[in-house]
């Protein structure tokens, strides 16, 4: 590369080196409020997996499908097979994929936090209806408001963190996010154990909750300080400065700052970023931003926390199918902090692939357990049974260490800024709409597969292994202005990124003298 001239995202090559800053306790209260909106996600997800095994809830909107609960005959994997049940939980993530779309010019023209907070009063709606519902119109339509923070809340937080976050450290704070996902689920199925033994109306108090996590993550926004990025991409130059100040703790922040002013420069000159995603010099980032989430929910972990306490009961655990959901929540939660705390020594890819192979070894144990030993009107024997739920922890394990947290912290952190919101956009709405699918078909698969169901998840546990393998650079320590560079030098994309993507990308714009490349 000649001196002079920029790298794929508009950036000078040289100047990640001059970085200068640390870890400031603005950046770890900022990231951890933000982070707020992972447990509003998580809390939904484990609230709703809850709800649906409580005899009081299937009676006053799925009475077929509490009918056909109370029949021995029935076959143990399609008792609760029910399209209106599978819409309850999908509808929220179906409401999410449209609301992640709107969201991207909000985030982009009116910040981060505008995103936070609009996500935050949509969940607050949500939980007031579900709370007070009467019928099964107005739960779906609480459960659709709940899925419109969620888009709202899914595109803008990963963005926040990773742009706050010094490069580093930014794996560990972005996986603050699923962090907080996991705890929100964990407390959702806490609550639901205890809401449980409250006939009728504990279906009413989980549900309604829900307004604790969306009421903190509305203040949360309110509170926050909007990401130096997004100011000055906004025009307010001096302003991101004062910000980059103090959340690097240095005045010396000169190289960074002017990193992100190429980037917000060539950001102003994209007019329609979601049309520009999809020209073959970004063809890399658009294909991460698909396979990424579809990959993450195509492990199965959804239709395990979805559906915990329905399997559970299945293996007749009896009124225990719920605190055996809510070890799985522990687990999980526990996992994500093996994550935070390896993630910047050791890799994204090395994670991503030997959580795979553990997924894919505990997927294929449990299928064996469920072919063997448990069939129609055939129960489970105790020692069988917890050693389902021992494999089912492990695969939870390694899911919380690896797909988990990666599968949106990767995504989050590879967008140049003049496509970053609609990647994010992108990368929430594939996410969201593979959830959509696989809650909506599970309980139908699983009444046909059978134990096979579980095989189906470890086909595609090994596809998207040898994905990581051939496909995914590491990321590791690479600041996000000059992620795309990783593009250039890997063995394939290098053959499809234009060799003059730089020089696109830095015509009509001054760039500072730097030296040339030996």
């Amino acid at each position: 590369m000649e001196g002079g001239s920029f790298g794929p995202a508009g950036v000078a090559r040289e100047r990640a080196q001059h970085y200068k800053g640390k870890l400031t306790s603005y950046v770890i209260i900022a990231c951890a409020v933000a982070a707020v909106g992972g447990s509003n996600f998580g809390y939904d997800i484990g609230i709703s997996e809850g709800v649906t095994s409580m005899d009081a809830f299937l009676l006053d909107f799925f009475h077929t499908v509490y009918k056909k609960k109370m029949y021995a005959y029935e076959s143990n994997y399609c008792k609760f097979d029910s399209q209106g049940l599978s819409a309850f939980t999908s509808s929220l993530y179906l409401a999410g994929l449209v609301a992640s779309l709107i969201a991207s010019p909000i985030t982009r023209k009116y910040g981060r936090r505008a995103s936070i907070i609009c996500g935050g009063i949509s969940c607050l709606i949500g939980a007031t209806l579900n709370f007070f519902a009467i019928n099964l119109e107005m739960l779906l339509s609480g459960q659709i408001m709940l899925g419109v923070g969620i888009g709202f809340g899914n595109q803008a937080v990963p963005l926040y963190l990773s742009e706050m976050a010094p490069t580093h450290l930014r794996g560990g704070l972005n996986m603050m996010f699923q962090l907080a996902t996991t705890l929100g689920i964990f407390t959702a199925n806490m609550i639901n154990f205890g809401t449980q033994k409250h006939y009728p109306w504990g279906w009413r108090l989980s549900l309604g909750l829900a307004a604790a996590p969306a009421l903190l993550m509305t203040v949360g926004g309110i509170l926050l300080p909007e990401t130096p990025n997004s100011l000055i991409e906004r025009g307010r130059k001096e302003k991101g400065r004062e910000v980059l100040e103090k959340i690097r703790g240095t005045k010396n922040v000169d190289a960074e700052f002017e990193d992100i002013i190429d980037a917000s420069e060539l950001s102003n000159s994209i007019k329609h970023p979601f049309r520009n995603i999809l020209e073959k010099k970004y063809r890399p980032e658009l294909v991460m931003a698909i396979c990424m989430p579809m990959f993450q929910i195509l492990t199965g972990i959804n239709s395990i926390l979805f559906y915990a306490p329905v399997l559970f009961q299945s293996m007749e655990f009896g009124d225990n199918a719920s605190l055996y959901s809510a070890l799985t929540g522990a687990v999980l939660a526990s996992s994500t902090l093996i994550s935070i705390a390896t993630v910047d020594k050791l890799g994204r890819r090395a994670l991503l692939i030997s959580g795979g192979i553990q997924m894919i070894t505990c997927q294929v144990i449990v299928a064996v357990i469920l072919g063997a030993k448990f069939g129609n009107n055939q129960e489970l024997s105790k020692g069988f049974s917890i050693l389902v739920v021992v494999m089912i922890c492990l695969f939870v394990l390694a899911f919380g260490y690896s797909w988990g947290p990666l599968g949106w912290t990767v995504p989050s952190e590879i967008f140049p800024l003049e496509i970053r919101s609609a990647g994010q956009s992108i990368t929430v709405a594939v996410n969201l709409l593979f959830t959509f699918i696989i809650a909506q078909a599970f309980l139908a698969l699983l009444c046909a597969f059978k134990f096979g169901i579980f095989l189906f998840f470890a086909g595609w546990i090994t596809i998207m292994t040898i994905f990581v393998y051939v496909f995914l650079p590491e990321t590791k320590g690479v600041p996000i202005q000059e992620m795309a560079f990783l593009w250039k030098k890997h063995w394939f994309w290098k053959r499809l990124v234009p060799a003059d993507r730089e020089d696109e990308e830095s015509n009509g714009r001054q760039s500072n003298p730097v030296e040339p490349n030996k």
